[in-house]
């Protein structure tokens, strides 16, 4: 029998990275594998309309050129034979709390970081046998267990990790030492790191910094001088050293937010309220159920061409109602977006969390007297839409706009930033 006790470290740690492969797909395809299996298919938000944009695609739909991010249009005149398929975020919630749930079962040490992929810390796991054992049982188990593919990066931290299970994609296993960085990452370019964005990219090539191994070599303090603190993380992740540990998903959420892809371009704030109102209500609804206060709020507006920005404010007083986050949300819409200018995606995301028997939260001083009243109304609503579902109480405001509505649909709501379901892995899910 083999000394398990050699593959692990005197000092350091073991960390895997587990993620998911083209999930949304993947969990129709195991759901219904006789429609799916083997099949061009793409997630898309809007299907009946033929608009919106592929949120993921399978990878036969990927061999015949269709990428994330692609017009559904555009994919079907590359694919005419390309499967759409409607969002069920419900299902997709429940596959990943069963995969977290199979990871957890192997170390208590899980940082889930978004809806198909978490980390391990598995340094004291030795129990189950080597590294690699560990990594072959969950993989092996979430594919008989569930049916879904993953690939596992084995390494002594969380960044390596991450870009060991992008190396062998669908199913495969990577181990990336420290050692072997100069050979397996060096060469290639900077924006394949991990952490480093297109625009960060672009300003180390000005600076003749085009591969990792260049960026490895590299001045420090040149590169802090062009990017402040992030100067060192650069020169640190070059050389594949990374200090940041795994938090296990136990800690409250530390924001709660719901974007929406919209069928149709949105101009002007008289278009975008009904949608910010039903967004805000349902980030509401989850803050008063994790019994959370919001501090500050962000907006985010994404045109049809794929810009994106985001820009946030601070609140005049915690709150977990939908009429403040609304009201902060459309404020921003107004200060930062002109108004003729077309929207294709919009997301509001409470930020400053904090629970609220702690928080002290400043009742203005001509509102305390309906607060009280303002409690008890939610609660009541709340209570009735528990019971009777989303659409039992609603302001006349959210009827408004079809698309939005959605949000209500416990389906169809949620998207990546949608994570506070991921801490609860010890609880049965619905």
């Amino acid at each position: 029998m083999q000394n398990v006790d050699q593959y692990y470290p005197a000092s350091g740690r073991v960390i895997l990275h587990v993620d998911m492969n083209a999930f949304y797909c993947s969990v129709h395809e195991a759901e219904d594998p006789d429609q799916y299996k083997g099949k061009p298919t793409a997630v898309a938000g809007s299907v009946e309309m033929r608009k919106g944009i592929i949120v993921t695609c399978s990878y036969a739909a990927r061999r015949q050129g269709i990428s994330t991010g692609m017009q559904v249009q555009k994919a079907l005149r590359i694919c005419p034979s390309l499967t759409v398929i409607k969002p069920n975020f419900h299902l997709y919630r429940k596959y990943s709390n069963a995969f977290m749930q199979i990871a957890y079962s192997y170390t208590p040490l899980l940082e889930a970081v978004s809806i198909d992929e978490c980390y391990l810390d598995i340094t004291g796991s030795r129990q189950f046998g080597t590294p690699l054992e560990i990594a072959e049982k969950i993989q092996r188990r979430i594919m008989e267990e569930l049916g879904l593919p993953c690939s596992i990066g084995i390494a002594p931290n969380k960044l390596l990790a991450k870009m060991a299970s992008d190396l062998k994609k669908p199913n495969g296993i990577s181990v990336l030492r420290l050692r072997d960085v100069p050979n397996i990452l060096w060469h290639k370019p900077c924006n394949e790191m991990f952490g480093i964005g297109g625009k960060t990219a672009e300003k180390l090539k000005k600076l003749g910094i085009y591969s990792i191994g260049q960026l490895a070599a590299a001045d420090e303090r040149m590169l802090t001088e062009h990017f402040g603190v992030m100067g060192s993380w650069l020169k640190r992740a070059g050389n594949g050293i990374d200090h940041g540990v795994v938090n296990p998903e136990r800690e409250q959420s530390k924001s709660i937010g719901h974007t929406t892809t919209l069928p149709r371009d949105v101009v002007g704030i008289a278009e975008a309220r009904p949608i910010l109102l039903n967004l805000s209500d349902q980030v509401a609804r989850r803050l008063r159920k994790q019994g959370l206060v919001a501090a500050g709020i962000q907006l985010t507006i994404r045109t049809p061409d794929m810009k994106t920005i985001t820009r946030s404010r601070q609140l005049d007083a915690p709150s977990e109602t939908a009429e403040d986050i609304y009201k902060a949300a459309c404020d921003l819409y107004v200060r930062h977006w002109r108004g003729d200018k077309p929207v294709r995606l919009l997301g509001v995301t409470s930020q400053g969390l904090s629970p609220k028997e702690e928080a002290a939260i400043q009742l203005d001083l001509f509102d305390y007297e309906r607060q009280p009243k303002k409690e008890s109304l939610n609660k009541a609503m709340d209570m009735l839409r528990n019971k009777f579902g989303e659409n039992a109480v609603l302001t006349a405001g959210m009827l408004s706009d079809t698309h939005s509505s959605l949000l209500r649909n416990h389906k169809e709501r949620g998207t990546s930033l949608q994570k506070d379901n991921l801490g609860r892995l010890d609880r049965d899910q619905d």
